[in-house]
């Protein structure tokens, strides 16, 4: 068995073309999901928060419990939980990204977006300086 773990919104539209790209894109058997409102707001933004420590604590069990072999951070397009722009979406998966991966220096960590027609794309990490 493989487990893929995906932090991904709660809303409905996005769950299948993400567990479906998850599954094609990384051969992952199962998709373990950690849903919450506009999670790359608290990865990125509030990294201390209780819904932060949540997440992470619902990341550890997927991690320590299932060996997932990885972990996607999920962004869409008209997010009600954090209702911004694209651009400003992307920055923070990107900043969630490196949160994710300075808590999980030895899992993969991939940035997703799902587009206005529920398409995922990867969001390649910005190089630091």
């Amino acid at each position: 068995m493989s487990f893929y773990t995906a932090i991904n919104c709660m809303d409905g539209r996005v769950q299948l073309p993400v567990i479906n790209y998850l599954k094609n894109s990384f051969k992952a058997e199962y998709i373990d999901s950690v849903t919450e409102a506009g999670p790359v707001l608290y990865l990125a933004e509030y990294t201390d928060s209780q819904q932060t420590k949540s997440i992470l604590q619902r990341i550890d069990i997927s991690i320590t419990k299932h060996k997932s072999k990885g972990i996607a951070i999920v962004a869409h397009h008209d997010c009600a939980g954090n209702h911004t722009d694209e651009k400003r979406q992307i920055s923070q998966l990107q900043q969630a990204v490196k949160f994710l991966a300075s808590c999980y220096p030895d899992v993969e960590i991939t940035g997703l977006w799902v587009d206005s027609n529920f398409s995922v794309t990867e969001i390649p990490q910005q190089k630091s300086p």
